[in-house]
């Protein structure tokens, strides 16, 4: 659980407010993104942000957290511009997350995002990778068209973190194939994985106000360690989330044999628990049955985890990153009220159950 302050600190700004003025601001530019491709890829996009259903009649589907779009327009405000001034910047990140979703769940084989079909699902494989690499390069349109030195900045920074985000996936599939996988390993997977588009989304919008280059570096130091923190709850999420709160299959994670923190955790710790874990999921590999594992085996596998010290570990790595997080900000030249803001985003991010 995360410190008492924390809890405190989240309540004090309204979360609901700043995430919901992100999703206000960024979805009109994101539609009228969406709305330049082709027939069928507008119609697909469109399923997969919620605005329709399967059948293509309107939709008011989850859009999801909206915290990458609330960053951004946050982070113009650091510079004393309007939150306006990051939209672009929010909606090119929100546009790359998107294609790293549609990609990442045809992967990882994933049937459910956010309660509903996934796209490679109801459209199939190829619309699910056309679409997401239609996404991709809207994204760098949405920042280029702006014709802007600071335009191309940001784009400079959106490019670097979107590389790092694929290296970060391909990290996290060769992972699936190994017995094995260090903490450092699966953090810096987990930083390129997540932690990179986070700390894009926190300082694009500064770097389209106009900011500095070291202050938009400590805005994505914030923003990285923010991801890291991030992930960490997700992998918590990944064994022991409520299906109903997460949209995902119970024990998630572990059906997809992911080298999550707390299983990489639990390995390194040792001990009876660690070894029998070890074991188990060492035959897990070469298990030709696997996809038919009932709940017992996988709670079982789950109980191991925490029994070794994974679940622990893990949530106290959340915070040492949340931690990390707040301190780049004391870097930060800004008004009160926009740190305020930047601090209990990342309370929220530690205490979300989904």
């Amino acid at each position: 659980m995360p410190p008492a302050s924390t809890a405190a600190r989240a309540t004090e700004v309204d979360v609901a407010a700043l995430l919901e003025r992100g999703r206000t601001l960024a979805t009109p530019v994101l539609r009228a993104a969406v709305d330049r491709l082709a027939p069928p890829m507008d119609t697909v996009a469109a399923y997969h942000f919620g605005w329709i259903d399967a059948a293509g009649n309107p939709s008011s589907g989850d859009g999801g957290k909206a915290v990458r779009p609330a960053l951004a327009v946050l982070s113009a405000e650091v510079t004393g511009a309007a939150p306006e001034a990051g939209v672009p910047g929010a909606v090119a990140v929100e546009l790359v997350h998107n294609f790293s979703l549609l990609h990442d769940d045809l992967m990882d084989g994933d049937e459910q995002r956010r309660h509903r079909d996934t796209v490679w699902k109801v459209h199939g494989p190829a619309q699910a990778i056309l679409v997401g690499d239609a996404l991709f390069a809207l994204a760098n349109e949405v920042l280029l068209e702006l014709g802007t030195t600071d335009a191309g900045r940001a784009t400079r920074r959106l490019t670097t973190a979107t590389r790092a985000l694929i290296d970060g996936q391909a990290q996290d599939i060769s992972y699936e194939h190994r017995d094995r996988v260090s903490v450092e390993e699966c953090l810096e997977m987990e930083g390129n994985k997540t932690g990179a588009l986070l700390a894009c989304a926190s300082s694009i919008g500064a770097v389209l106000g106009g900011a500095d280059d070291r202050t938009a570096d400590m805005l994505e130091k914030y923003g990285y360690h923010l991801g890291l923190a991030f992930q960490a709850v997700d992998d918590l999420l990944g064994i022991w989330g409520d299906p109903d709160a997460t949209g995902k299959q119970t024990w998630s994670d572990l059906r997809q044999r992911k080298k999550s923190l707390p299983v990489v955790a639990a390995l390194a710790a040792g001990g009876a628990a660690s070894e029998q874990l070890g074991d188990l999921l060492a035959a897990d590999a070469k298990a030709s049955d696997f996809a038919n594992f009932s709940e017992e085996e996988f709670a079982a596998r789950a109980r191991l985890i925490e029994e070794a010290g994974g679940r622990d570990w893990t949530a106290e790595e959340a915070r040492r990153q949340h931690t990390i997080a707040i301190e780049a900000l004391d870097a930060v030249d800004m008004p009160d009220r926009v740190r305020e803001q930047f601090t209990a985003l990342a309370d929220f991010v530690v205490v979300r159950k989904r």
